[in-house]
């Protein structure tokens, strides 16, 4: 690709106002926009609508990773002080990478208890970018203590306390280790999924693991200097079969959000093929960027500027995507992680 992409060029104007706080019930009821990538046409659905757009014979995958309920409050054992820890990566061992604040409190030997748990921790290592290792240390399950004290890592841009945990995970949601949601799955009922499968679509599974490297924002102006955070990934067997299996018979990939879509993309770039594999990726789509796994997309409306909004216009094109943003904020849709869907197909 010769033409020098710029963040600048992914901007569009977007009203606080619609950016949305809470979830919208039930989770089936919120708004589906269905883009053409070829012609950039749009209809204006919801989302339960989205049986009529699969076909028999299609692969629809999705990310079953489970948000951990990752910010917890640590008591300091010598001087009581208080400091928000936010986990980031599950490192092995007990010992996580974590962001602290303030970090004076938490400088390598500090220990923390946490009210209403057995669990403390101690600040190992204080990494370059102020990040910590720290390790925990349990007699019980650490996953149960955590979800008795944690808070879900709720997106910087929402708000509104969240009244219900699981409403910030996917019904479906399996393998404990995000920091964030993959919130185009949020929109998923069980009953939906059943009308899905009876439709003749098969629906398979990855794991990614998403970081909250997902809201860090471009920083630089010529988009290919930018480097992607690495999240980890898992495609199992099944699902590569299933994969193949459908492209085999002219089926459709759909992926559910980027996570699926990145997981995809990221084995067929290492393996080139599409099979069992895990690994940690820190692959950036954008446009030039040639898909070899997927066919279409469920996404939610990005943010500005954002990679996320870049991986969207390298499936669609830049201009149909954000004429389809333009319309998406005249049509009063919402915004980002508790919003409305888009269907790029």
């Amino acid at each position: 690709m010769t033409e020098t992409l710029h963040t600048k060029d992914f901007d569009f104007d977007l009203p606080q106002e619609l950016i949305a706080q809470t979830p919208i019930e039930p989770r089936d009821a919120s708004r589906l926009m269905v883009l053409d990538k070829k012609t950039g046409a749009v209809e204006h659905r919801h989302f339960y609508d989205i049986v009529e757009y699969l076909n028999p014979g299609d692969c629809l995958v999705l990310n079953n990773s489970r948000v951990l309920p990752a910010r917890i409050y640590g008591i300091k054992k010598d001087t009581g002080a208080h400091v928000e820890f936010l986990l980031l990566k599950n490192c092995g061992d007990n010992v996580w990478e974590a962001l602290a604040g303030p970090g004076k409190r938490a400088k390598v030997g500090a220990v923390f208890s946490f009210e209403g748990s057995a669990l403390t921790c101690e600040v190992m290592e204080v990494k370059p970018d102020g990040n910590r290792m720290i390790r925990f240390h349990c007699d019980g399950n650490f996953f149960a203590e955590l979800d008795k004290i944690g808070q879900m890592p709720l997106p910087p841009y929402i708000k509104e306390k969240l009244r219900d945990k699981e409403r910030y995970q996917t019904v479906y949601s399996k393998e404990e280790g995000s920091a964030a949601a993959p919130t185009a799955g949020l929109h998923f009922t069980p009953e939906l999924l059943e009308k899905i499968r009876a439709k003749g679509v098969e629906i398979a599974f990855v794991t990614l693991h998403v970081g909250l490297g997902t809201f860090r924002p471009v920083s630089v102006d010529n988009i290919q200097e930018h480097k992607m955070h690495a999240e980890h990934y898992w495609m199992p067997k099944e699902t590569a079969d299933a994969i193949n299996a459908a492209k085999k018979r002219g089926g459709r990939v759909v992926a559910v959000g980027t996570t699926s879509c990145r997981t995809i993309e990221s084995v067929a770039a290492k393996c080139g093929e599409i099979r069992e594999d895990d690994g940690w990726t820190n692959i950036f789509i954008y446009p030039g960027y040639e898909f070899r796994g997927i066919d279409a997309l469920i996404t939610n409306f990005h943010l500005p500027e954002s990679t996320l909004i870049m991986l969207v216009s390298a499936l669609a094109g830049r201009e149909h995507v954000l004429n389809a943003y333009r319309t998406a904020v005249e049509e009063r849709y919402r915004f980002f992680s508790f919003g409305d869907a888009m269907l790029i197909l």
